[in-house]
Order: C-alpha cells, then structure tokens, then sequence
C-alpha cells in the first residue's frame, strides 16, 4: 500500500504536510477584508509606477534637448542618426540570436524532463530507498529537480544506498544535475533577453525623436513637401509597372527630377576624380556631411549592408512561386525592425504602390536605382538624400508585399531589388559578405 502512495505524492509533487493543511484547511469566504499589508503593498506598487513615470519624462526631456542642442548641424545628426540605427539594429540581432538559443535550451529542457518521466518507476525505487535510509519524505521529483539531486547526492556520500542501487543513482543524478543546469542557462537568457528588449525600446525612442527632427528640418526647407508627396501618389496611379513609375516620378515630379539631375551630376564628378581620390572602399563613407554619393555604386561592390535584419527566403533568379522570376531578393523579418539604406542616394519615390505596399526608390547614381518595398511606414520624403546606413522605415507586424513575394504571408518580408538603366540586375555582388565588412555609413 506504501508504493502507490509514494508515486502518487511524487506525480502530484503532494508532500504529506501539504496533503494535511489541504485537508484541514477552512472554505475560502467569499468576501474578506483588505489586509494591512496588502494595502501596503499597492501603496509600494502605485509609487514605484510614479517613479517609472517621473523617470521617462525626465528621460525624454534630457532627450529633446540633448536632440535640440545639435540644432542645423546635419552632420551631428546624421551621425546620431546612423549610430543609433546601428545599435537599434544590433540589438534586434541579439534577441533573435537569445530567442534561437532559448528555444533550443527549452527543447533540450523538455527532452530532459520527458526522458526522466519514462524513468519514473526506476526514480521512484531509489527515492523510496533514499526514505527508508534516512526516514525523510522524499522530494517531488519534477517540481523541484534540485532538491532530488540534493538526496541523491547526500545518500551516496554517506553510503547508504546498497551497491547494486549506486550506478542507478548515479545516473539519475547526472540527468538531474543536467536538468538544474539547463535551467540556469533558461533563466540567465532569460534575463537578458529582457535587458535587450527594454534597451532596443529605449534606442527605438531615441530613434524615433532623431528622425523626427530631421524630418523637421527637411521640411522647413522644402516647403512644398506634402504637396510633392501627394501629386507623387496621384502620379504612380497612373503606371502599371515599376520602370514606369521611376521614369515618371524623374520626368513628372519636381523635387525627383531634381533628384535625379543631382545624381547624374554627382555620377560625374565622382567618376572623374575616382581615379585621384585617396579614399576608397568603407574609409570612403566616413564624411557624414556629405551630400552626394561617397563613391561611384559600381564601386561599392563587397561593401553594402542589407537594409533589414533577417533571412533570405527568395534570391535573385529564382522562382517567384507563380511561373516566373525573381527580379530582387525577399528577407522575412521580425515584426516593427528596423530599416535602413543600404546605400547612398536620392529618394525618388516614397509611398504605396499597387501590390508592393510601401515603396521607397533610390537614385543611386550612374543610372543605378534600389528599390525596397513591404515596410508598414516611411520616414523619408522625395527629394532627399540618404546616407547608407540611414534609418528610413519600419517593418510592420504582417506580410506587407503580395503573396508571390512571401513564403508566409504572416511574416513582414522586405523585398530588395537593384535596377542599372531600367533594368534589374543581381544584387548579390554589392552585399557585404560579413560584419566587418559593412559600410556603416
């Protein structure tokens, strides 16, 4: 009779005591006094909800002035901008690599905990043997891990488990010990990942004010902007296609052809003095008060950063799911990451586009344009130029580009494609093969 009992409190992880205060214990009124310390309690918790608030309205005063203080100085902005940018991105990268080794240390977890389940009839045998060697109840087994390790550990020092029992504790110790340790490791990464997400929240504030002031600037010198923006959308109305729509905004829209003439101007100036200038390669993208391309895109090949954290679910070449081919590249993202250019150029177009969803077009110069489309909001005007590296856009939480672009449809993806005289090339040769390789603008 004994045996049964003892499983059933190690299933149920019931130790005799509680089994008693569970028997004993009075019905619950329904209705009860607030006690002292309770009130106390949400006294501490509606102060401490105080200090948060006074602490992030102290955080974004310091924050506007701090952003006030660089004033019309466009290169401290852009390097705030672009530095900031970068961390926001770096941290995004940081919690998809912890959330990758969290699922893989839970799974690890769950193996763990199942294995030792089959096992039980086996645990439960040398459990038993630990109680009558030292007349203890002996610990829930799955509940609480470390205090089973701790018996076993304890027995075996001692000697009181029979011999025949010592190598079946032994190793049911080392799977527990595994187990505890495993779920060290779960709660450290835990841990950080949560110190990463209130720091990429904190950073996107950040990010969010900075490119709020650069709009500003931007549109106290373009004081037709809004106009530009919505005779830009009623243009792109009428086109059916995207080499459509560049050579209309560059021939239709003021601030796009003035764009574009700039580009080809700069296109010019830089392929004259390519051959005399000392900088070359990331060094080249150093100036943040530049206005013009650091170098020709041709020559930028090996050096450019994709423009979204994620995974390349269609590439160049390939099938685009419904007979035909990929033009660009499609990355599935995290929900709201970050985009940013990856490269040097004039916004020709800013806005939605038939089954693209938001599309932003770069003339980069030498007849080289970048088209990135499926983010949720643009931050970025036509007209202006943007360094590499530049926060531009956000992804939103769902797939914003048609299906045929999209593998899962529930996932943002961003679509990447590079255009020379109209027509799409293979971008592969521009991106950067690794992290030190990157432009950071």
């Amino acid at each position: 009779m004994r045996a049964p009992i003892l499983n059933l409190l190690l299933i149920t992880g019931v130790t005799g005591a509680s089994l008693a205060q569970a028997q004993t214990a009075a019905p619950v009124p329904q209705t009860a006094a607030v006690s002292p310390d309770a009130i106390k309690q949400r006294e501490q918790e509606l102060e401490a909800a105080r200090a948060r608030q006074k602490s992030a309205e102290e955080a974004q005063a310091k924050l506007k002035a701090e952003i006030s203080s660089l004033g019309q100085d466009r290169t401290q902005l852009n390097q705030q901008l672009i530095d900031t940018a970068a961390n926001v991105r770096s941290v995004e990268t940081g919690i998809d690599e912890a959330e990758a080794r969290l699922r893989s240390l839970n799974s690890r977890e769950q193996a763990m905990r199942t294995s030792l389940e089959s096992r039980r009839a086996d645990i439960v045998e040398v459990l038993a043997a630990l109680q009558r060697a030292g007349r203890r109840t002996p610990p829930a087994l799955l509940v609480r891990p470390e205090d089973a390790l701790q018996s076993l550990r304890t027995a075996m020092l001692l000697g009181a488990v029979v011999p025949e029992l010592r190598g079946r504790a032994e190793k049911i110790a080392g799977d527990l010990g595994e187990l505890v340790g495993l779920r060290k490791n779960i709660a450290a990464e835990r841990d950080q990942l949560a110190t990463d997400r209130d720091k990429v929240r904190n950073d996107q504030t950040r990010l969010a004010a900075l490119v709020e002031e650069r709009q500003r600037q931007q549109a106290s010198r373009e004081k037709d902007l809004d106009a530009e923006n919505s005779r830009a959308i009623a243009l792109s109305r009428q086109v059916g296609d995207l080499q459509g729509l560049i050579a209309k905004m560059e021939q239709d829209l003021q601030s796009a052809a003035k764009a574009a003439e700039k580009a080809a101007e700069a296109a010019k100036q830089a392929e004259a003095k390519a051959a005399a200038s000392s900088k070359s390669g990331p060094a080249a993208f150093k100036d943040r008060s530049r206005t013009t391309p650091a170098i020709l895109f041709a020559s930028a090949k090996g050096l450019l950063p994709l423009p979204v954290n994620g995974n390349k679910i269609r590439d160049f070449g390939g099938s685009d799911g419904v007979g035909g081919v990929q033009k660009g590249i499609s990355l599935a993202s995290r929900p709201g990451s970050q985009v940013t250019t990856p490269c040097d150029g004039w916004v020709v177009y800013a806005g939605p586009f038939r089954s693209y969803g938001q599309l932003l077009i770069l003339n980069a110069g030498g007849g080289y344009h970048v088209l990135i489309a499926g983010m949720e909001r643009i931050s970025v005007n036509i007209g202006q130029f943007v360094l590499t590296g530049e926060p531009v856009a956000i992804m939103g939480s769902t797939s914003q580009v048609a299906s045929i672009l999209a593998t899962n449809a529930s996932q943002p993806v961003l679509y990447v494609e590079f255009r020379k005289d109209g027509t799409p090339i293979d971008p592969g040769p521009w991106w950067a093969a690794n992290e030190g390789e990157k432009v950071r603008g």
